[in-house]
């Protein structure tokens, strides 16, 4: 036997063996069949059976992927979460995952390393390549406008004072507002340094979906409310340069959290991506302290922080407008307290414009020849 077999598919990972032996002749004799072996004087017939068989592999969704590149040695950690959740979606780290005292309520749990307490069922996988990069740097690629050329006056930065936080008037954001967008899904509208909410925002998009670039900056919702509105579709990319910059969501107010909700387009370049961090940023401002939390996380669509670690305290669920699909992705990912994603639907990915990524669990053996 050998597993390294020529497959009908033309792969060379098939398994194939062949059976050989001789069988006695009995009445075929009398119509003068003589067969073609003679055995102790017993005239045989040779017989040779060939089978050729494929492992059948099953690929399996993932909500968490925890692409690890830092070298951490836990890629999901969680300690004193025992409301945390995932509620049944499956998780891979590319090294290895520690859940103490609950398994997260994840089913399957793959892990390239040491896997302790995470999922209903731990499996071993060898670690994922990035299945967004390629797109996504290609997504920034002209003709996607030079960031630096959008920003003529710099990056304001919030400054604090006492226990609140302020930025210029410039970059201080309040009611309704209507981006540009259109059925390509290149429509972009740049902002500079931080921006704060001073009141609630509804984003309504108008002529397709709309890109919101926040060159070096954060979005700090100050309590509020950011959100897409019915049939309005947004991807936010944090771009920009390495430094003392933050690139992504915050809520920096001392009173109650507020809220992201936003919906990703279903179609476009952007499909299915709702927070982008660029993947050329490498530094600590990309790090998420309480995801799910202060601010809340209602998102339909990929969060994409491949550089992040992302410390999720609260239930990330679906926007308001969009179907239940919530996928992360990230360096790394600490979870305690009620952190978690709720539920998504089977269909909720594909009809939300997404592909989620996939690990590989090895199955029975199929007879393909």
């Amino acid at each position: 036997m050998t597993n390294q077999a020529a497959c009908p598919n033309g792969q060379t990972n098939c398994y194939s063996t062949s059976i050989t032996g001789f069988f006695p002749l009995l009445l075929s004799q009398v119509v003068g069949f003589q067969g073609n072996g003679n055995i102790n004087g017993s005239l045989q017939k040779q017989l040779s059976a060939f089978a050729v068989a494929q492992s059948a592999q099953q690929n399996t969704p993932l909500c968490l992927l925890a692409l690890a590149s830092s070298g951490v040695a836990q890629g999901i950690n969680t300690n004193g979460a025992p409301t945390g959740s995932m509620n049944g979606c499956d998780s891979m780290s590319n090294t290895g995952a520690v859940c103490s005292g609950h398994n997260l309520g994840l089913d399957i749990s793959f892990a390239a390393k040491a896997n302790t307490g995470c999922g209903a069922k731990q499996v071993h996988n060898d670690p994922i390549t990035d299945p967004y990069y390629t797109q996504i740097s290609g997504n920034l690629k002209p003709p996607f406008p030079t960031p630096t050329s959008q920003c003529p006056g710099g990056y304001p930065q919030e400054s604090k004072h006492g226990n609140s936080y302020t930025v210029p008037a410039s970059n201080q954001l309040t009611g309704p507002i209507t981006l540009t967008g259109n059925t390509t899904g290149n429509a972009y509208t740049f902002w500079c340094g931080d921006i704060e909410l001073t009141a609630d925002v509804t984003v309504t998009t108008n002529g397709g979906p709309a890109v919101l670039v926040i060159e070096n900056g954060q979005l700090d919702l100050n309590g509020h409310v950011f959100q897409t509105a019915s049939g309005s579709f947004l991807t936010i990319v944090f771009t920009g340069d390495n430094g003392s910059y933050t690139h992504g969501p915050a809520d920096n107010t001392n009173g109650p959290g507020g809220m992201l909700n936003i919906t990703a387009p279903t179609s476009g370049p952007w499909a299915g991506m709702a927070v982008v961090q660029d993947p050329s940023l490498r530094d600590p401002g990309l790090d998420v302290a309480a995801a799910g939390n202060s601010p809340t996380w209602d998102i339909t669509g990929l969060i994409y922080m491949p550089h992040a670690s992302i410390t999720l305290k609260g239930a990330i669920d679906k926007s308001t407008f969009g179907n239940q699909c919530v996928v992360m992705v990230a360096d790394n990912f600490q979870i305690s307290g009620t952190g978690g994603i709720m539920k998504t639907d089977i269909g909720g990915c594909p009809a939300a414009g997404l592909t989620m990524p996939q690990a590989t669990i090895p199955g029975a053996a199929k007879l393909v020849f």
